[in-house]
């Protein structure tokens, strides 16, 4: 498996180990495992919604296989979740599972619902299940377990949300193309193919420099995108498209790009990217 921290986002560790040094956030997690809702949570799947395999539904269920496969992570349970509203999430902790909607299919284009797919492998391979799976815990309400360490215990944990998807977003772009990201963005954020399809990728995510300059001014207009923002567990729209172009323009993007195509491959001692021709890693010295 190509190490995460390959491909991590440096907002989402650090927002990741703030959220961990919040008081009470260990008793948050400890509590979390003790009462069970990760098993209510697949009791409610297999009830409602249509488990995804070999035999049900194979088309789709390949769909996601074959970017586990490329990623090489075990494959979650898959379920389909009649929604009008295009989604997906993964949740869990020791069985993870992933829940795809009847609105992806009607909305979106075969290699953009891929994109979404492999960002939601994304969040299995940077281990962001079991923190997803507490935010929603705590948004469907904890309070009575914690008491008076909810509230900041929540929005810690809804800032390191948001920041987690530009990670996941990095590992659509490397499975899947950071053009197809930035259509699946495109779309779900304007609209169908037919509105959407001549919107300007470039002038779109300059909107996200102009957000900025809005958040970054006067210590009022920053108070105000703090509130709008604070309760939110996804970045807006353009900040992510924004966060994904300009990585692809970076080294470590192609890196990576060429460890997941074969192209190069990871010293087994140190982790690190080796050349075919070298005998020994020339980062750690061991031979490979």
């Amino acid at each position: 498996m190509i190490p995460y921290t390959y491909f991590i986002h440096p907002e989402d560790e650090s927002a990741l180990n703030a959220m961990k040094n919040v008081p009470g956030f260990d008793t948050l997690v400890k509590k979390f495992m003790r009462v069970g809702y990760e098993t209510m949570l697949h009791g409610v799947n297999m009830a409602s919604k249509i488990r995804l395999s070999e035999t049900q539904l194979p088309e789709i269920y390949h769909k996601v296989t074959k970017i586990c496969d490329k990623l090489e992570i075990s494959y979650p349970e898959v379920y389909l979740e009649m929604s009008p509203y295009p989604n997906a999430y993964t949740y869990g902790d020791t069985d993870v599972f992933m829940v795809l909607t009847s609105g992806l299919f009607d909305y979106l284009d075969s290699d953009e619902i891929d994109s979404v797919i492999a960002h939601e492998c994304g969040h299995i391979v940077c281990h962001h299940v079991l923190y997803h799976t507490i935010a929603e815990f705590l948004r469907t309400g904890v309070s009575g377990l914690i008491g008076d360490l909810a509230e900041p215990l929540k929005l810690a944990v809804c800032y390191w949300a948001r920041k987690s998807e530009l990670s996941a977003d990095r590992a659509a772009a490397l499975t899947c193309g950071v053009e197809t990201v930035v259509k699946t963005q495109l779309r779900l954020a304007g609209g169908p193919k037919v509105l959407t399809d001549n919107v300007n990728i470039e002038e779109w995510a300059n909107q996200a420099e102009q957000y900025e300059e809005i958040r970054g001014g006067s210590l009022w207009n920053r108070f105000l995108q703090m509130g709008a923002t604070m309760m939110l567990d996804h970045p807006f729209a353009a900040v992510r498209v924004r966060e994904a172009l300009n990585w692809a323009k970076t080294e470590e993007f192609k890196t990576v790009s060429d460890l997941i195509a074969g192209k190069i491959r990871l010293c087994p001692h140190c982790n690190r990217p080796v050349s075919s021709e070298w005998e020994y890693c020339k980062h750690c010295g061991n031979k490979l």
